[in-house]
């Protein structure tokens, strides 16, 4: 699991997203227009985070044509990573907002 954060928080748009929706939930779209992250990728990314009980999904929100849309939030607020032998640690802060 060590292994799988890691490569999450070392990718830049993963860790744009992640860290963008700590203080305040965001949908994928808001996410792709406000970063400039393709969507089809912005989906994805969270994908791979919900994988790995980074993200979590805040609640459901319904727009005015009626489509439902998920909004995101961070799990975590701050991640700390040690780099010693033979393995890096990683502290990750619980997300409290």
């Amino acid at each position: 699991m060590n292994q799988k954060i890691l490569e999450a928080l070392a990718d830049a748009q993963s860790r744009t997203i992640l860290f963008s929706i700590i203080k305040e939930g965001k949908t994928a779209l808001e996410l792709s227009e406000k970063y400039r992250i393709p969507l089809s990728s912005v989906y994805k990314k969270i994908s791979d985070l919900e994988e790995i009980a980074l993200v979590k999904i805040e609640k459901w929100v319904i727009s005015e044509n009626g489509k439902r849309f998920k909004v995101y939030k961070s799990r975590i607020s701050k991640a700390e990573i040690n780099i010693r032998k033979p393995e890096p640690t990683i502290v990750l802060s619980p997300n409290q907002n």
